[in-house]
């Protein structure tokens, strides 16, 4: 059995929060009966890294036919990296909202759940962004209807959300027990070496 997961990058994205998703399937690949395939999808190549680096996407989006694809994953960025010029764009929004049409399933790690509420899939549905002092990405992201919940990683439904690069390993594994199964994703966790955050971290206030 095969799934196909589009990891779909902005300018300006984090390479970490791209970077757990690539791994855990990448491992999942090689011990499980289902062979993942990733495929880096961007607007641009190169894409410039939040940090200063380019990165060559696998494919152009439009070159590539989204109907194709089982999952979704959308890592973040920096707004001073340009990340918002594309995450917030309409062809973005497109891919968003083809996945959400067919109930499968999409992870956004950080900021890019606004990419999600501005696409309008996040209206009424339990949702997290990156939350600092201030509240500014939470106010943005209840201004589109999300109901904000101050947890590290919300899961409703088919949509996944989490609040920065340190929970995007939590979100990658999670992705893959919805792609697969809990044990699955459980044994993937314990070859890679992943520590299982206590109970107390999976519902902690993240400023």
């Amino acid at each position: 059995m095969q799934k196909r997961i589009m990891i779909l990058l902005s300018n300006g994205f984090e390479v970490m929060e791209a970077a757990c998703f690539t791994e855990v399937f990448g491992w999942a690949s090689i011990y499980g009966d289902i062979r993942f395939e990733q495929l880096s999808v961007g607007m641009r190549s190169p894409i410039r890294a939040t940090f200063g680096f380019d990165v060559l996407p696998e494919r152009l989006l439009h070159e590539i036919d989204v109907d194709e694809f089982d999952a979704l994953v959308i890592p973040g960025g920096f707004g001073d990296a340009g990340f918002y010029e594309e995450a917030l764009s309409e062809p973005f929004f497109e891919v968003i909202r083809n996945f959400h049409k067919r109930q499968a399933p999409i992870a956004a790690v950080c900021v890019s759940s606004l990419s999600l509420a501005a696409a309008g899939v996040l209206k009424g549905r339990n949702a997290t962004v990156y939350h600092q002092i201030g509240g500014s990405r939470k106010a943005e992201l209840e201004s589109h209807g999300a109901i904000f919940v101050d947890e590290p990683l919300v899961v409703d439904g088919h949509l996944m959300t989490s609040t920065g690069p340190g929970t995007g390993i939590e979100l990658a594994l999670k992705l893959l027990e919805c792609l697969s199964t809990p044990e699955f994703s459980q044994e993937i966790r314990s070859r890679m070496r992943v520590p299982t955050p206590d109970r107390a971290w999976f519902h902690g206030a993240q400023v």
